[in-house]
């Protein structure tokens, strides 16, 4: 960790089946060392063959250095996942699903500097299930947060909840980054009251696919309107993230830099 009072933390966009967590051990090394990076989360709902998660690659990707496991509408793809998700301490589900069910939406974890960070995950409505609101679910949550650095997933469709979001956390949570559409936006910043936001932080995994899925498959959907079976794509893998600095004094964001990095060629 920088040891002047900022905590650099990554976010990895959604990892993608077997070749996102490729990306992830190739990858994740170097950028941790070029950026100083003391906290890392990675939304993991895909990392299961592009649909869900499962215990053992929980354990894989904390053991190649994540620290948190955010997710989505995805998470419950996987058989047994409902079960096992009061096992894993360090996966979240979005917050505002009705009271009840297994997980949790958030929780405080400690940075390689020895900081406290809590982590919220939420997933929008908008052209999704209807589920609870996540504004005031996390208008809610905030009340219970004593930590000064607050990271917030907001897993969404729209790019208009997502920016809405964004600006209704402002000066309250240290970042607020978009996941779920798969596609890096460039619209990084950091936000007047300190908080740094972008409205999806992209995917890790094939990007000569369609958003991590063969294109073939997903042409062949569009044109037939017929199920048919999605595989993950294999080619051109890369990783992309978020790097958010935070002032650890006052839990602001003080710099932000989008990256992409590609694993075959090693650079941007």
């Amino acid at each position: 960790m920088p040891s002047n009072g900022i905590l650099n933390i990554l976010f990895i966009g959604d990892i993608i089946g077997r070749p996102g967590r490729r990306a992830v051990t190739g990858l994740l090394p170097g950028i941790k060392g070029e950026f100083d990076i003391g906290f890392t989360v990675a939304n993991c709902e895909n990392s299961a063959g592009g649909f869900g998660v499962t215990g053992k690659i929980v354990g894989e990707l904390t053991d190649l250095g994540i620290d948190v496991l955010t997710s989505g509408n995805h998470i419950w793809d996987r058989r047994n996942v409902a079960e096992e998700l009061d096992s894993f301490p360090n996966v979240l589900r979005p917050l505002n699903y009705p009271p009840g069910l297994p997980g949790r939406g958030r929780a405080v974890f400690e940075s390689s500097g020895g900081h406290r960070v809590a982590v919220v995950n939420l997933q929008g409505r908008v052209f999704m299930r209807p589920i609870d609101c996540p504004f005031r679910k996390a208008d809610e949550v905030l009340k219970t947060i004593g930590e000064r650095i607050v990271l917030v997933d907001m897993h969404a469709e729209a790019t208009s909840e997502k920016v809405a979001m964004g600006w209704h956390l402002d000066g309250r949570v240290s970042a607020v980054v978009g996941t779920h559409t798969h596609v890096q936006t460039s619209d990084e910043r950091v936000l007047p009251g300190g908080t740094a936001y972008i409205t999806d932080v992209g995917m890790t995994g094939p990007h000569d696919s369609v958003i991590g899925i063969e294109k073939e498959a997903i042409i062949r959907r569009f044109l037939t309107e017929v199920p048919n079976r999605f595989e993950v794509g294999k080619e051109d893998v890369r990783l992309s993230g978020l790097v958010v600095s935070v002032d650890t004094a006052t839990g602001r964001a003080v710099g932000v830099e989008r990256i992409h990095r590609c694993l075959d060629h090693g650079g941007d």
